[in-house]
């Protein structure tokens, strides 16, 4: 497959900046992911019986995570070599895809935990709270099945532009004419951010409004379900806000012509920059799976415990309303 040549109006920009400051953050990021996820991998496999939905999303959490943790090791090679890609067309496309479903996978799974959660607190009765592992498995497939079917676009188009003899992968930037696939992964892109979020806020609203109607919002279950939904809310739009925000403005100046060029640039840089949040996002997780999973929250203390450092009470298995798995 021949490379893209054909660019954006105001002609591929250099990324002086995203290469000399990416690179070390990215790495950090992943020195701090894998030991949290391999863990998390690790204490939720040798605990499978006791699984519930709750549990079941978090794994799925985990495995998204590792996607990025096999993929993100060529992109830092990428940056530290000024963005030039030496891994061929093919792989672009694949190390992208999978950097873009761990992704809208994070995303997913993240939404599903607080939704399982607000279900647990809100509508407590609701048959939805007592679906069986098999069935929350049905769910996992279903979302997997779903979010990759919408980053296939990023399979099925040529990512590869070259400049000077020089290859670079990218998804955003080496089109003043999208095909159709690549408006596809522009919608989604957008779309996995604003719709989740909407539900993300619903659920942490109603949550806190519940617990305070039941005057249950001081009862130590109920502060547990509540910071849940926030940690999950925090961490989402602390590592996927900044990329919608500078994707958003790229594509806005791009929209307006040439004579904006050196402006679409510099957002261009900011929104590879954003990445670093984006990413950032499997080093985060394990503070989800602390609030959310008693497993893991169990593990970690009697780890402290066997270390003599201090003495921290066992947490039980949540009942409602906050249903802590």
């Amino acid at each position: 497959m021949t490379s893209n040549n054909t660019v954006h109006h105001c002609g591929m920009s250099t990324q002086n900046l995203v290469a000399a400051v990416l690179p070390p953050l990215l790495i950090i990021e992943l020195l701090l992911g894998l030991p949290g996820n391999i863990l998390a991998l690790s204490v939720f496999s040798k605990n499978f019986k006791s699984w519930r939905a709750n549990v079941m999303f978090l794994f799925n959490l985990v495995l998204s995570d590792f996607l990025l943790l096999v993929s993100l090791p060529f992109r830092i090679d990428n940056f530290i070599r000024g963005e030039k890609w030496i891994y061929g067309d093919a792989w672009c496309r694949v190390n992208l895809f999978m950097l873009s479903v761990n992704r809208s996978a994070s995303i997913a799974f993240m939404t599903a935990v607080a939704v399982d959660r607000y279900f647990k607190v809100v509508h407590p009765h609701h048959k939805i709270n007592h679906i069986s592992t098999k069935q929350a498995a049905g769910v996992a497939c279903l979302i997997w099945s779903v979010v990759i079917s919408l980053r296939i676009p990023l399979l099925a188009n040529n990512l590869l532009s070259v400049k000077n003899n020089d290859s670079h992968c990218r998804s955003f930037s080496n089109y003043e004419k999208p095909p159709l696939g690549i408006y596809l992964h522009y919608a989604v892109f957008i779309s996995e951010f604003f719709v989740p979020l909407v539900l993300l806020v619903f659920c942490s609203v109603r949550i806190a409004c519940i617990l305070r109607s039941r005057q249950m919002d001081k009862d130590k279950r109920g502060q547990r379900a509540i910071r849940t939904v926030l940690v999950i809310v925090g961490v989402f739009v602390f590592c996927f806000f900044p990329s919608i925000a500078t994707g958003l403005t790229t594509l806005y100046f791009k929209s307006l012509g040439d004579k904006y060029c050196k402006a679409y640039n510099l957002t261009g840089q900011l929104f590879s920059m954003s990445i670093a949040f984006t990413y950032l996002n499997s080093a985060l997780d394990p503070v989800i799976y602390c609030f959310s999973s008693s497993i893991f929250r169990n593990y970690l203390k009697r780890a402290i415990n066997q270390s003599g450092l201090m003495k921290l009470q066992m947490s039980r298995r949540d009942s409602m309303p906050s249903g802590s798995d």
